[in-house]
């Protein structure tokens, strides 16, 4: 007779080990996203008035992202990379200097917030993975998800993949439901509204993005 009991398909005390508590780790770098949107808009002569025309966004959004008072989400910070002509990684991470990226552990970048446009609940932070490759397309994250309530619809251009590590994901896209679990993943085009949030409480996912 065989006793053994069946292995999980995912060692979830790895990933434990390897992402830890995101939100705990250091900040610094969290306003880094505002001041290069800002610094770009400055280079191209653009006023806050002729980005927001651009975008879609409202003054008091874009004011708010480069004043570090809001954090903007992901989608939002593809928009104005857009807008600004500038690679959406460039903004996330900053300019990279090689052909390939090593990211250790303990070489992890800085951690990144993003919070709803109505208010400042958090609904995700999040690190870069790969931040040293020069005219980069993806954007590989360690992202960890917060409820989101209002569900919050993001859109935007590009595709996107995420891998849950830990905790239910729930995604929405379009008029569909759906709740991941750890091990589970979804390849999406960003164009199609949708939600990527906790189910309960917290989760963490590995997202790349391509910006199109």
């Amino acid at each position: 007779m065989n006793d053994k009991q069946p292995k999980p398909h995912i060692n979830v005390d790895y990933f434990e080990d390897l992402t830890g508590d995101i939100g705990q780790q250091p900040s610094a770098g969290v306003d880094d996203i505002g001041k290069r949107i800002r610094s770009l808009r400055e280079d191209k002569g653009l006023s806050l008035e002729e980005l927001s025309r651009l975008t879609g966004f409202e003054v008091e959004l874009i004011a708010g992202i480069e004043s570090n008072t809001v954090q903007p989400q992901l989608g939002t910070v593809i928009k104005l990379s857009k807008a600004l002509d500038s690679a959406f990684g460039r903004l996330v991470a900053g300019v990279g200097e090689k052909i390939y990226s090593i990211t250790r552990r303990t070489e992890q970048r800085p951690v990144s917030r993003s919070t709803a446009q109505k208010g400042s609940r958090e609904l995700y932070t999040y690190k870069s993975l790969a931040p040293k490759v020069k005219g980069r397309h993806m954007e590989a994250l360690l992202v960890q998800l917060e409820e989101n309530p209002d569900e919050e619809l993001s859109v935007h251009e590009g595709e996107e993949f995420i891998y849950v590590l830990e905790g239910t994901v729930l995604f929405i896209i379009g008029a569909e439901r759906f709740e991941l679990e750890p091990g589970d993943s979804i390849y999406y085009l960003s164009t199609t509204p949708h939600v990527v949030a906790a189910k309960q409480g917290q989760a963490k996912i590995v997202a790349v993005l391509y910006e199109g």
